[in-house]
């Protein structure tokens, strides 16, 4: 399946009127199935073909630019992902197939226990490290609230952070970011005495179960969403 990311320089071209547009080209010129997932200025087109996709990116950059606008050279892409995107690069000898970001998310062609295909997602890993950074000024700025308040913080962000990103597959990442958390609420709390590093670990120890283990808490897309899009 190729898949590009179109997504217009500056505003201009309505949404509703490029969705109509995209209905319009799909029913006319599509061979193969077209799916459009849109959050607002971020769009991804999954294709079946890819003759088709690079038709409608050539026929959709000269819509654009009747609007005097273009597509962000670094963010459009056309990329070969899907369910057979794996087998048919290794056997043109090609590496693994790309990945994208949307939503948060790195989304990855892979494979579940069963060996069967899947779409993987895990966090965009800037935004973790973003996340993370805020988390540290705030401990900073709360280095001498007292343990459980803080403790009350804490379990808030985190399982608002979970909230969004316990998706299947993630809970590598989000266990990681629990660990980081835990990381640097120690590092606060031993900045704010001299009291010995195994007294701090028992009462980090005591503190981080105050904090929520990952677990997934969205399912699977396909139980969530049923789409059609009739030809």
């Amino acid at each position: 399946m190729a898949t590009p990311a179109p997504q217009p320089a500056t505003a201009g071209v309505g949404h509703n009127g490029e969705t109509a547009w995209v209905d319009v080209w799909r029913k006319k010129y599509a061979l193969g199935e077209v799916v459009v997932l849109r959050y607002a200025d971020d769009t991804i087109l999954g294709f079946q073909h890819r003759a088709d996709a690079e038709r409608f990116l050539e026929n959709f950059r000269e819509r654009l630019r009747k609007f005097g606008l273009e597509l962000h050279p670094d963010k459009t892409r056309l990329i070969e992902f899907g369910r057979f995107a794996e087998q048919n690069r290794k056997r043109r000898g090609e590496g693994k197939p790309e990945t994208f970001d949307f939503l948060g998310f790195t989304h990855i062609s892979g494979k579940n226990g069963k060996g069967y295909f899947t779409v993987r997602r895990t966090t965009i890993g800037k935004r973790m490290r973003k996340k993370l950074q805020e988390i540290k000024q705030q401990l900073r700025q709360r280095m001498h609230d007292p343990v459980p308040q803080t403790s009350k913080w804490l379990r808030a962000v985190v399982q608002g952070y979970f909230n969004y990103y316990a998706v299947p597959g993630n809970l590598d990442s989000l266990g990681v970011f629990r660990d980081r958390v835990l990381r640097l609420w120690g590092q606060a709390l031993r900045r704010r005495s001299q009291k010995s590093k195994s007294t701090w670990a028992r009462r980090l120890a005591l503190a981080g179960q105050w904090l929520p283990q990952p677990r997934v808490l969205h399912p699977y897309p396909a139980a969530r969403f049923v789409a059609s899009h009739p030809r």
